[in-house]
């Protein structure tokens, strides 16, 4: 009976779901040390009339015939704007660290929104998430660049924080066919119906769980419908007492970008 009692007081854990405590939010000058010259300016025009400045960073050893992993990294609504700057923000600067870009070699494209990339309303048990068409912009000019570089059709990923981290959540809803896994961080995650389409992609959720701004329940609520649909490669990391911030273990991060670059379209 003891056994049994056990067994049932264990059937709620869920593997896929880790709480983690004493982790301070990422120091806004982490990395100061970083200049927006180290990523290369461009400006794309999409077929839906939207015109997006970018920031590209490459592999620091290019070898001939390598196809490399192309990272989407999507800013939060700080970053809104058309100076091809504002968009480059802590996550977007780590990918330069030196340590970091020497570990990576990838593709990290920046783009900068216009207008907001993610629209949701105020906070409730069912907020949710919905694009914009800016975001489907960047989606093309993720698909643009791959096609005209040698990227890794198999190994294409979003990122973000924020804004960010809820158009990385809808930037699959958009495509299913492009991305291998994806890295939402304090965002809003989509609507319920569309939990289906992450039935088999990869996504790693990390979140605070004293976020005002973009409280969890979004997230929590998604990742129930995710696992509902059949979803079985979803994983939730929920820091206690985080606000609405990065994680500090976010930098060097290796925990994470090795299990994202792992990743790979089946």
């Amino acid at each position: 009976m003891v056994f049994a009692a056990l067994l049932v007081g264990c059937a709620h854990v869920d593997p896929a779901r880790e709480r983690v405590t004493g982790v301070a939010p990422l120091a806004k000058d982490t990395f100061a040390s970083i200049d927006a010259s180290a990523f290369d300016a461009g400006n794309f025009v999409a077929s839906n009339g939207t015109t997006l400045p970018y920031r590209l960073l490459g592999p620091s050893r290019s070898e001939k015939g390598v196809r490399y992993p192309l990272i989407l990294q999507l800013h939060g609504s700080g970053g809104i704007g058309t100076d091809n700057l504002s968009q480059l923000d802590r996550l977007a600067k780590s990918w330069a660290m030196p340590d970091v870009r020497e570990r990576y070699q990838v593709y990290v494209l920046v783009p900068q929104f216009p207008v907001r990339s993610a629209n949701y309303g105020p906070a409730s048990p069912e907020q949710s998430a919905e694009p914009s068409a800016a975001l489907t912009a960047a989606i093309e000019l993720a698909r643009d660049f791959a096609s005209k570089n040698p990227v890794d059709p198999s190994r294409v990923y979003a990122v973000g924080f924020s804004m960010g981290g809820s158009a990385a959540w809808l930037a699959p809803v958009l495509d299913p066919t492009l991305f291998a896994a994806i890295v939402p961080v304090s965002g809003v995650a989509p609507a319920n119906s569309n939990a289906a389409a992450f039935r088999n992609l990869p996504v790693l959720i990390l979140h605070g769980n004293s976020d005002d701004e973009n409280p969890i329940t979004a997230d929590r609520r998604f990742f129930v419908a995710i696992e509902k649909s059949g979803g079985r490669r979803v994983r939730f990391r929920e820091y206690d007492g985080l606000a609405h911030q990065p994680p500090s273990d976010i930098y060097p991060g290796t925990w994470w970008r090795d299990w994202l670059l792992k990743q790979k379209r089946r």
